[in-house]
């Protein structure tokens, strides 16, 4: 049976090559190949001994997914549509900021959560994401920006420190780093657990891409025990969609929150910070005209987090066909986070990329085959 090395984290592809019969030093070279590289084909990998680059062709692939499609944005954001069978297709985003370089990916094919803003949620639900799927979002990136992933490891710098000045530089130049990850794509990563845990692996180990914990970041709309076995493995940087103040609003706006109601949601933010890489919780809040973004609301958020070490991110809304909401206006956005900071604390509002492409947040839409299978999709038994 023929498998995709890059379901494979370092102690999972260790004990591949165990069932070989080779060596756990393999593993590391194999690695490096892969992720270092961007290598898939064994033959090029010139430090194996041919009878095991034999060995490799005849049992192993490195099989990222296909590109179908890719769309620029008149601000330099990216976005890929690929392939990842029977007709889906899977959205990834890359977005180039002055002092960064951020990738944006899925873990699902659609999403069963139905948060009801999202153009995401209203392509239904098909599959989780394999780990090879999702890790290979970062490899195709890495080949197509034409950019060597080992940019910001520990190992390509003295003393392994990461230089953020560097990084700032050669943003400044144009180049294209993928210096942080984001997992705010399509689908809900905490619902794809294991998958998304083992990727998070290889994002982080030196081997692959080196990342630190603080780049990566992991968007949750409040699976509460997958938050809490988060940070007992595998502890990243952590992204919360909270888009409401109180329990009757959110219940419209994100489903999920019947289940896991703001007060065990906090709490669960709460427990998440002794571990966290960050000494704070973000908070993702979108703007949603008349139906959120009041200053009394804004008070009602400030009652909520007092004692959540947080920052807020306000979004404001992308628009999508029949969506039913519309953009907060300029001024109530301003009025709301100036609510927020007057109480003391940091609120941005994020600056709308890739829109044109329909790659802005909440717009990844996808190819989303046999949508009914949302309602055989059960949030609680994928979160516990």
């Amino acid at each position: 049976m023929t498998v995709n090395l890059l379901d494979f984290d370092l102690p999972r592809l260790t004990a591949f090559f165990a069932e070989i019969g080779e060596k756990p030093f393999r593993a590391k070279q194999v690695m490096r190949w892969m992720h270092h590289s961007g290598e898939s084909d064994f033959a090029r990998m010139s430090d194996l001994a041919k009878s095991l680059r034999e060995k490799l062709s005849a049992s192993a692939v490195v099989e990222p997914p296909r590109l179908i499609k890719e769309q620029l944005s008149g601000d330099g954001t990216r976005k890929w549509l690929l392939d990842v069978g029977a007709g889906n297709g899977i959205e990834t985003v890359f977005i180039p900021e002055d002092e960064r370089g951020t990738l944006c990916i899925s873990s699902q094919v659609g999403c069963a959560l139905e948060c009801s803003f999202c153009s995401t949620a209203r392509q239904g639900f098909n599959r989780n994401l394999s780990v090879a799927e999702i890790i290979g979002q970062l490899w195709w990136a890495n080949k197509a920006l034409g950019r060597d992933p080992l940019a910001l490891s520990p190992s390509s710098l003295p003393g392994g420190e990461r230089d953020e000045g560097s990084l700032r530089e050669s943003c400044s130049r144009g180049e294209r780093i993928i210096s942080n990850v984001v997992l705010m794509g399509m689908g809900e990563p905490l619902a794809n657990f294991d998958n998304v845990v083992t990727a998070l692996n290889i994002m982080l180990d030196d081997h692959a891409y080196g990342l630190s914990r603080r780049r990566v970041t992991v968007s949750t709309s409040g699976l509460v025990p997958a938050m809490d076995r988060l940070r007992d493995t595998c502890p990243v940087a952590l992204a919360v969609s909270l888009h409401a103040p109180n329990d009757a609003l959110r219940d419209v706006l994100v489903p999920v929150n019947r289940k896991y109601p703001l007060a065990e949601l906090m709490a669960a933010c709460r427990r998440y910070i002794e571990k966290a890489p960050r000494d704070f919780i973000t908070f993702e809040y979108v703007m949603l005209d008349g139906v959120n973004d009041s200053v009394s609301h804004a008070r009602e958020l400030i009652e909520l987090v007092r004692d959540v070490p947080c920052k807020f991110n306000l979004i404001p809304f992308n628009p999508f066909p029949l969506s039913g909401y519309q953009r907060s206006r300029p001024e109530a956005v301003r009025r709301f986070r100036d609510e927020l900071m007057q109480a003391g604390l940091v609120a941005t509002t994020r600056k709308t990329r890739g829109d044109d492409i329909d790659a802005a947040c909440g717009q990844l839409a996808g190819q989303v085959q046999d949508k009914t299978k949302r309602t055989q999709y059960k949030i609680v038994e994928a979160a516990a």
